[in-house]
C-alpha cells in the first residue's frame, strides 16, 4: 500500500518530521511511528470491517452499540474460544456478570500435573462482547460465530511447564485457578512504559490512566475516531512489546481466527460487507501473513487432543475479574458505573438478551441501516486537539461525598459533616493537581482515604472498599436454575422440602427434627454428602453429626449456596448425581500415586458413611491391604490404627461377621509391623508415637491374627530383637516385654526405681514417661504403674532437680501424648483419694505396709472341744496319716461366747436326747 493513496499520507508525514526534530535516533523512531499508522491503514482497508475493542470497557460498548444500529451485520465473528458457542444462549437464564468456563478433570495429552484444567471467560452488561452477542442472538438472521481457538488449543501452545495459576482472596475466588480469556488485552507490555506513562499522567495504576487518557475521550466519540484510536493504540502496544513468546502465542492466534473466518466466508457464501470482526484492538493491528479475507496463505491447525471437555456457565464478580487480570480494585465497579451513566447522558438503549436476570427490559427497536462512509483521516484531528474536559458536577460530587460519609458511619467510622466537605474540598484539589477539572471516581477514592481513615480497626470495612460500595459495589453474577447441569439442579430439587431459597446468598438456617419429620432423611444425608465435597464454609453443621453407626436425631445447618454456586456447578463436570462424584473421588484418592494405607481406611470410613455401599467398601479396604503391605513406612500408623480399630468395632457391632478384607488387613498387617519393628525403634526418623502405634495394632489384633494363622511367636521375636537407645523408645520396649510376659512387674519397678537414683539419668526421666505413657495405647494395663512412676518422681526428685526438669516434662506431654492425657489424669484420679482430708493418712499402694502382728488362733472351747480332748487317739492318727505335727492345747473355759449354745440346749432338749437315744 503506497502512501499517496493513503487518507493518512498527512498525519504521517508529521509524524515523521517530529520524530526527526526530537529523536536522537530518528530512524527507529520514525520506522515505529510510520509503522503504525500502516497498520491503522492496513486495519482501515480491510475489506471485513474489523472492530476493535478493550475488555470491559464502556466506551467499547457504547461504540458497539452504535455501530450494530448503523450497520446492522449478518455474521459478527466475535473473538472467542470457538467451543464455547452452545453456552451463550444459556446468559439468558443468568443475572450477569457469569463467566463461560470450559473444565477438565480427565486429562489427555497435557502434563498431568496441569490437572485439572479450566478455562473462564467473564462476561458483564458493559463490555462490547455482551453487546454483540446479545444483538447477535435477539436479532432474526443473525449468525454469530466464536473464530477464537479452541480452549483444547489454549492448553497446547502454553509453556510446557505449569500454567500460572494465581491464588486470590476468597471474595476474589470465583474463578480459582482459571485460566482467564477475554477479547481485547490492553496494556502496554513495554515495563517502561508503563512506568512512564503512569508517572506522567500522575496516577497510581494502569486502570486509571487508562479511564482518564482514552476512555473518557473516546465515550462521546464517532465511530471512525474510536476505532482508529484503539487500533493505534493496540499497534502502538504490539510493536513495543519485548515478550517474544506472547506475541508469538498472539501471532498463531490471529492466523487461526482468520483461517476460520475465511472457511466460513466460504462455507455460507456470506458478504463480507455483512461481517463484523469483533476482536481486541491488538489483534486488530495484526501484520501475519494471513491477515485479511483476501489472502491465499494457509494456515494448519492442530488437531484437539483427547482430553474431555465439559462446558458451563459460573458466577463471576467484579472483584474476581479484577484479580484474576490484574486490574486495580473497584475499576470494573466504576466501570459499570461509568457504562450506566453514559447510556442515560447519551441516551442510547443498549441490547439485552430476552429474559436476562437483573435487567430492565428495553425495546430492541433498529433503525434503518447506514450505508458505510468512506475512510477519512480522524486521528490527526484526535492527537492534535486536547480532550475535551467535562466540567465539574458539583451535584454528582456532593452526592457522593455525603454518600460516603453516611456509610462510613454505618460502617462504625467516626465521621461527621466536616468529613463530607474536606472530602468534597480534597476531590477538587486532588483533580486539579492531576490536570483535571472534573474529579474521577480515583480521585474521590483517594479523598475519602484521606479525610476518613483516620485509624483502623480489625475487622472493618477500609474507606476504599466504602467507595466501590458506593459507586456500584462488587456485583456478584448467578446462574439460573435452567443453565445449570443436571447435578446441580438435582441438588437443589432434593433440598426442596427444605422450604429455603437456596439461590440467596446470604446464610440460611436449616433445622432438621428427624424424628418428627422423616421425609426430610434423604436431605441430611445430601447434606452430609455436600459436607464432605463443598468447601467448609458452603455447607457448615451447627448441630448433629455423622459417623460410623451414628445418625442424629436432630440437625442444624448453616447454608451459603448462593455464595458458592460454582462450586455446585463444578461438581456437575464430574458426574451425573453427588453419590457418583463422591464414588469417583474416594476411588481416585485411593489410586493415587501417593496414597497411604491411612487414605484409603478413611476412604472406606466415608464410603460407608456416605454411600452405604458394602461391594464399595470392600474395594477400598482390599486396595488398603495393597497399599499396607507395600509401605516401607510407619508414619501413619497411629493414624492406621485409630481408622481400623473403629472399622472393625462398627463391623462387629452391624455385620454378622468381618469382612473378608478386615481379616486379611489384620493377618498383613500383623505380618507387616512385625518385620518393621526392630528397624522402627532404632531409627531416628520414626517417633516414640508411631512406635507405639505398632505394637497397639500388634497387640490388638494378635487374638484375631493368630486365629487367622500368624505366629506368636514372630511378634515375641521381633521384640527380643528390638535394641533402643532412646529413652522414650527403651521405656516402650520395657512397656511391650511386660506384655509379653518377658518383663515382671517387680522388674519394672525395680529398673525406673534404679533410673530415679541415678543421678546422671534424672535429667532424660521425662523421656522416660513419654515411653510411658504412650505405652498406654498398646498395654492399657498400665496406666496405674505410669502414675506410679510420676508420683514416685514427684515425691523422690529434689526442688533443684523438680524445678527445671518439671517444664520439660509439661512440653513433652502435650505435643507427643495429647490424647494420652486425659486417661492418665482419669487413672491418677481412681489411684489418689477424692478428699483434701484423706491425703494425710493415705498410703500409696505401691509403697511397703508394715507387716502386721498375726492374730492369736482361737482355742475351739465346747461340746465338740471336749469330746476331741477326751478322745485325742483318733486324730492323733489322722495327723499321722496326713503328716501334720503339732501338740494339744488346754480348751479355753466357756466364756460369754458359748452361753448361747447352753442355754439352746437347755430349752430345746429333745433334740439331743433323740440322738443319745441312736448312738446308744
Amino acid at each position: 500500500m503506497t502512501g499517496q493513496t493513503s487518507p493518512f499520507t498527512s498525519l504521517r508525514e508529521q509524524l515523521l518530521d517530529a520524530a526527526a526534530a526530537f529523536a536522537d535516533s530518528p530512524v527507529a523512531v520514525s520506522d515505529i511511528l510510520s509503522g503504525l499508522v500502516d497498520d491503522v491503514d492496513r486495519a482501515l482497508r480491510e475489506e471485513l470491517e474489523i472492530f476493535p475493542v478493550c475488555h470491559h470497557s464502556p466506551a467499547s460498548a457504547l461504540a458497539m452499540v452504535r455501530r450494530l444500529r448503523e450497520k446492522q451485520p449478518k455474521v459478527i465473528y466475535l473473538e472467542l474460544c470457538e467451543d464455547l458457542q452452545p453456552l451463550l444462549t444459556e446468559l439468558r437464564n443468568c443475572r450477569l456478570p457469569v463467566a463461560v468456563q470450559a473444565f477438565a478433570t480427565e486429562i489427555d495429552g497435557f502434563p498431568s500435573t496441569w490437572a485439572p484444567l479450566s478455562v473462564v471467560a467473564p462476561i458483564t452488561e458493559a463490555s462490547a462482547e455482551y453487546q454483540a452477542i446479545s444483538y447477535a442472538l435477539e436479532t432474526p438472521g443473525v449468525e454469530l460465530v466464536l473464530v477464537d481457538r479452541s480452549t483444547d488449543h489454549v492448553f497446547q501452545w502454553a509453556p510446557k511447564e505449569e500454567p500460572d495459576k494465581q491464588e486470590h482472596a476468597e471474595e476474589s475466588g470465583l474463578h480459582g485457578d482459571a485460566v482467564g480469556v477475554e477479547i481485547g488485552d490492553l496494556r502496554p507490555r513495554f515495563a517502561e512504559l508503563e512506568e512512564h506513562l503512569l508517572h506522567h499522567g500522575k496516577v497510581r495504576h494502569w486502570s486509571e490512566w487508562w479511564d482518564q487518557y482514552v476512555e473518557q475521550p473516546l465515550a462521546g466519540a464517532d465511530y471512525d475516531t474510536y476505532r482508529q484510536v484503539m487500533v493505534l493504540i493496540g499497534s502502538l502496544f504490539r510493536r513495543l512489546d519485548r515478550d517474544g513468546g506472547r506475541v508469538s502465542v498472539d501471532e498463531d492466534r490471529e492466523r487461526y481466527m482468520w483461517t476460520r473466518m475465511r472457511e466460513h466466508l466460504a462455507a455460507s457464501g456470506a458478504d463480507p460487507a455483512d461481517c463484523l470482526y469483533v476482536c481486541g484492538a491488538f489483534h486488530a493491528a495484526s501484520r501475519v501473513e494471513q491477515f485479511g479475507v483476501r489472502s491465499t496463505a494457509t494456515f494448519e491447525i492442530s488437531p484437539r487432543t483427547g482430553t474431555k471437555w465439559l462446558y458451563g456457565l459460573i458466577p463471576s464478580s467484579h472483584s474476581a475479574i479484577e484479580a484474576q487480570f490484574g486490574l486495580a480494585s473497584g475499576s470494573v465497579s466504576i466501570a459499570a458505573a461509568t457504562w450506566a451513566k453514559s447510556l442515560t447522558r447519551s441516551k442510547l438503549t443498549p441490547f439485552q438478551l430476552a429474559g436476562q436476570k437483573g435487567a430492565r427490559k428495553r425495546a430492541a427497536k433498529l433503525p434503518a441501516p447506514v450505508a458505510p462512509a468512506e475512510v477519512t483521516d480522524r486521528l490527526t484531528g484526535f492527537l492534535s486537539k486536547p480532550p475535551a474536559l467535562d466540567e465539574l458536577d458539583e451535584a454528582e460530587l456532593l452526592g457522593w461525598s455525603v454518600d460516603i460519609v453516611r456509610l462510613a458511619r454505618r460502617n462504625g467510622y467516626l465521621s461527621s459533616t466536616a468529613d463530607a466537605i474536606a472530602v468534597f474540598e480534597t476531590s477538587i484539589l486532588l483533580a486539579g493537581m492531576r490536570n483535571r477539572v472534573r474529579p474521577t471516581p480515583y480521585d474521590f477514592q483517594d479523598a475519602a482515604v484521606t479525610c476518613i481513615e483516620k485509624d483502623v480497626v480489625p475487622g472493618r470495612r477500609d474507606v476504599r472498599r466504602l467507595c466501590e460500595i458506593l459507586l456500584g459495589g462488587d456485583r456478584v453474577g448467578e446462574v439460573g436454575y435452567d443453565a445449570m447441569p443436571p447435578l446441580a439442579r438435582d441438588v437443589y430439587d432434593r433440598l426442596a422440602p427444605l422450604g429455603l431459597d437456596l439461590e440467596k446468598r446470604t446464610i440460611q438456617r436449616a433445622l432438621l427434627d428427624l424424628n418428627a419429620n422423616p421425609e426430610l432423611r434423604p436431605c441430611s444425608d445430601l447434606l452430609w454428602k455436600l459436607r464432605y465435597l463443598l468447601p467448609s464454609d458452603a455447607v457448615r453443621p451447627i448441630m448433629g453429626q455423622r459417623g460410623l453407626g451414628e445418625r442424629s436425631i436432630q440437625e442444624s445447618w448453616d447454608l451459603a449456596f448462593g455464595k458458592h454456586q460454582r462450586s455446585i456447578i463444578e461438581l456437575g463436570y464430574e458426574g451425573v448425581t453427588i453419590e457418583q462424584v463422591v464414588e469417583q473421588r474416594l476411588r481416585r484418592s485411593v489410586w493415587d500415586p501417593k496414597a497411604t494405607a491411612a487414605v484409603a481406611l478413611a476412604a472406606v470410613e466415608d464410603a460407608v458413611i456416605f454411600l452405604g455401599s458394602r461391594r464399595f467398601a470392600d474395594e477400598l479396604g482390599a486396595r488398603a491391604v495393597q497399599l499396607l503391605a507395600s509401605e516401607r513406612s510407619v508414619h501413619d500408623a497411629p493414624e492406621v490404627l485409630r481408622r481400623i480399630r473403629r472399622l472393625m468395632a462398627y463391623y462387629r457391632a452391624h455385620e454378622p461377621e468381618l469382612p473378608a478384607w478386615c481379616e486379611e488387613f489384620a493377618t498383613s498387617g500383623y505380618a507387616h509391623y512385625c518385620t518393621l519393628l526392630p528397624t522402627a525403634f532404632v531409627d531416628d526418623d520414626t517417633g516414640v508415637r508411631q512406635v507405639a502405634a505398632m505394637l497397639g495394632f500388634l497387640f490388638s489384633m494378635e487374638s484375631l491374627a493368630i486365629s487367622l494363622g500368624c505366629d506368636r511367636a514372630q511378634l515375641e521375636l521381633a521384640v527380643q530383637q528390638s535394641h533402643p537407645e532412646s529413652p522414650a523408645k527403651v521405656a516402650l520396649l520395657w512397656a511391650a516385654r511386660s506384655q509379653l510376659g518377658l518383663l515382671s512387674h517387680a522388674e519394672l519397678r525395680e529398673r525406673c526405681d534404679e533410673l530415679l537414683a541415678n543421678p546422671l539419668v534424672v535429667p532424660s526421666f521425662p523421656h522416660y514417661i513419654i515411653g510411658f505413657v504412650q505405652a498406654m495405647e498398646p498395654v492399657p494395663a498400665l496406666s496405674g504403674f505410669v502414675v506410679e512412676v510420676v508420683s514416685k518422681a514427684f515425691g523422690r526428685l529434689p526442688d533443684r532437680v523438680l524445678l527445671p526438669w518439671l517444664p520439660k516434662l509439661i512440653t513433652a506431654l502435650r505435643d507427643q501424648a495429647p490424647e494420652l492425657v486425659p486417661v492418665l489424669v482419669r487413672e491418677a484420679g481412681r489411684t489418689f483419694p477424692g478428699t483434701l482430708g484423706a491425703v494425710d493418712g493415705w498410703v500409696p499402694p505401691w509403697s511397703a505396709r508394715p507387716a502386721a502382728a498375726a492374730p492369736a488362733a482361737p482355742v475351739a472351747s465346747g461340746p465338740v472341744a471336749e469330746l476331741l480332748m477326751g478322745h485325742p487317739a483318733a486324730c492323733d492318727a489322722v495327723a499321722g496319716l496326713l503328716g501334720c505335727e503339732g501338740s494339744w492345747q488346754a480348751p479355753a473355759t466357756a466364756g460369754p461366747g458359748h452361753r448361747e449354745v447352753a442355754v439352746l440346749l437347755a430349752d430345746h432338749p429333745e433334740p439331743a436326747l433323740a440322738v443319745a437315744g441312736l448312738l446308744a
